[in-house]
Order: structure tokens, then C-alpha cells, then sequence
């Protein structure tokens, strides 16, 4: 688990980014908005309670760290979960785990890459090439509050069963799976991330030929 280390100078118009995350010697409270002592700098597009953390796949850090020739240690995307044997990016949007004893988190949705993440990592074309991959890694919110530790191990306990994953939207919003999951919010009573909703509803509109675009 990782949090923001120290606020660093960006270009961006907020004027310095809090990306920088490094590990954390637990064990350290989650809440509602995330583990203590994280901040977001750019509060309109980062945080609160719907990406209260940002987790990534340990299988995809070490993808990158191929195709970049070095490493890409725990934080090094700005994420706050780096998961090992849980494929996060298949997971469905709506899904729920659990990692140490009490803590219970949702998925919610992708996470977009910015521009503060392409000047942080300093490599070409990056936003385009995280992008194009496809597996960007997930935003959670909170649903039960814990305490958790490097280690804990991470347990699917509710998969929603809409067959949306997050790479699946990201790379399509396809109107057939906007509709999917308006359906089973309406079907469950699950109430989808407001930052996702917008989007979903555009592209519940789009007419089937359109799907695949962003």
C-alpha cells in the first residue's frame, strides 16, 4: 500500500501533483476517502469517495517494467493498492473485495490517465501508450472502513455478474454495456459512481455502429 510521499512541482494548472506515492509500513486505517494521510491535489478529477484508492496489477507493473527497461516499483503509477494474483482489471465494475479482516472496498470504475501522469513518468508519448494498452488499473470506494498491511491478502466476496470489466469499458464504452449496467442498477439497486455515469449515459445513447470510440 502506498500514499503521496510529498507534493512535487507540475505544469498543470493546479501547479504541483501529489503522484508521488511511495510504500507504507502498515498497518494503516482506510476511511471513506481513502488511507490516512493520502491527499489528492487536484481534488476535482482525483479522490473523494468514489476513487478513494487506485489500485494496480502487480502483472501489469511488470509489464511495464519490460517494455521501459527499468523498474516500476509500488507507487510508481500513483496508486495506492498494488495487487498481486487478482487481476484487477478483469474485475467487473460493481465488484466488491475484501483485504484484511474488515476492510470492504467497490470497484467503480477505470482510471483515465492524465497529463500529470505523462510529466511524471517522462516517457514519450506515455498517456497514449498506458492508453492503448488497455489495463489501467481500478478506482474503489469504501464500504467498510479497516485497518490494512502489506500482505493482506485480497478476496473477491461479490461479483455483479454484468460481465463489464474495467478494461472492457475503458477500451469500448459500447452502448450494449452502458445498457448492462444501467440495467442492474436499476434490476439491484447498486448505485454506480457519478464520475462513471455521465459516460454511461452517453453511451447508452450512441447507436451500435458507434461503439468502440472514446
Amino acid at each position: 500500500m502506498c500514499r503521496v510521499a510529498r507534493l512535487r512541482p507540475d505544469a498543470g494548472t493546479v501547479g504541483v501533483t501529489a503522484i508521488d506515492k511511495h510504500p507504507v509500513d502498515g498497518p494503516e486505517r482506510v476511511g471513506a476517502y481513502g488511507l490516512r494521510g493520502d491527499v489528492q491535489a487536484d481534488r476535482q478529477h482525483h479522490g473523494g469517495r468514489e476513487k478513494a484508492l487506485y489500485a494496480v496489477d502487480q502483472a501489469e507493473a511488470d509489464h511495464w517494467a519490460g517494455q521501459l527497461a527499468e523498474p516500476v516499483p509500488p507507487g510508481r503509477f500513483g496508486e495506492n493498492l498494488r495487487v498481486a494474483g487478482l487481476a484487477v482489471d478483469d474485475a467487473e465494475i460493481g465488484e466488491r473485495w475484501r483485504i484484511g479482516e474488515t476492510l470492504e472496498i467497490e470497484v467503480t470504475g477505470p482510471r483515465t490517465p492524465c497529463a500529470t501522469f505523462g510529466r511524471w513518468l517522462g516517457q514519450e508519448r506515455w498517456v497514449r501508450r498506458f492508453s492503448d494498452h488497455g489495463r489501467t488499473g481500478a478506482y474503489l470506494r469504501v464500504l467498510t472502513p479497516g485497518p490494512i498491511q502489506a500482505g493482506d491478502r485480497v478476496e473477491v466476496t461479490h461479483r455483479p455478474g454484468h460481465g463489464v470489466s474495467v478494461t472492457r469499458w475503458f477500451t469500448g464504452r459500447r452502448p450494449e454495456d452502458a445498457r448492462a449496467l444501467l440495467a442492474h442498477e436499476e434490476a439491484t439497486g447498486w448505485a454506480m459512481a457519478e464520475y462513471l455515469r455521465e459516460h454511461v449515459l452517453r453511451a447508452a445513447e450512441r447507436p451500435a455502429q458507434l461503439a468502440g470510440e472514446r
